[in-house]
């Protein structure tokens, strides 16, 4: 079972690179971040020629996520129950018998700023859910842009901005993984530097300057079946790119 995870930073421009990559890695689940739609605008005809069926939970200009399947999802939720929140951030699915979340985390701005504390009330409501979701479902894949590099090899050496490295935030990546969860990337070796995130700014890509922002975090009777989980930086180097990568999960069940 393959599962992926991808801040497209708009589909509607980044449409044909997803088609492209879905037609070339057919994911099982493919998780989508920022897709700066409203619902009525959403492709779905053209995911549905590419032989995927897709749930998704969009707003205006700003935010929206999505998981997009070739088989048909079960038990979707959108958004965090009991927390109310205008930003559509969430969509939740059972994907044959995973229970896959994809959440765009929010950015926070800076530390210490009123988006900063949102972001952290976001994450402790999300937390409290993903605990009751967990009891429901064995199975569980928490995936998406998190906006957290939650160890100092997840970020450029020269990062100096505190927002996405801050202890706050790296302490609530801590509090998610402490539920059962673990880091599909790490239970790999992979090469220094290994990042998922590149402004566009400053040739920030060429000179790898970037954030390991991207995650897959697992429930542990699926760490064992975990065979592969990597950055695909293809997309990346495309005309036109998101700024982030897809990050793909493995796993033999």
């Amino acid at each position: 079972m393959r599962i992926a995870t991808w801040n497209v930073n708009s589909l509607k421009v980044r449409l044909p690179h997803v088609l492209d990559w879905l037609a070339s890695e057919k994911p099982d689940a493919l998780c989508l971040q920022e897709l700066k739609m409203e619902d009525k605008a959403f492709p779905l005809e053209a995911i549905q020629e590419a032989g995927y069926h897709a749930v998704f939970n969009g707003q205006k200009t700003y935010n929206g996520v999505a998981i997009l399947s070739p088989e048909p999802v079960s038990d979707t939720i959108k958004d965090i129950p009991d927390f109310e929140d205008a930003q559509k951030r969430i969509i939740a699915a059972t994907v044959g018998d995973v229970r896959v979340i994809c959440g765009y985390f929010p950015n926070g701005q800076a530390v210490g700023s009123e988006k900063f504390e949102y972001k952290m009330r976001w994450l402790e409501a999300l937390t409290a859910w993903v605990k009751a979701e967990m009891t429901r479902h064995p199975k569980l894949v928490l995936t998406g842009d998190f906006n957290i590099a939650p160890e100092d090899r997840d970020a450029h050496p020269d990062w100096k901005d505190e927002i996405h490295v801050s202890e706050p935030e790296r302490a609530a990546f801590r509090a998610l993984a402490g539920l059962g969860l673990t880091d599909a990337f790490r239970l790999f070796e992979q090469e220094e530097r290994s990042f998922s995130w590149w402004d566009y700014r400053m040739g920030a890509f060429r000179r790898n300057f970037g954030l390991r922002i991207d995650h897959l975090l697992i429930s542990e009777p699926l760490v064992s079946k975990t065979t592969l989980c990597h950055v695909d930086k293809a997309p990346r180097k495309l005309e036109r790119p998101s700024d982030h990568a897809p990050v793909v999960l493995d796993l033999d069940l």
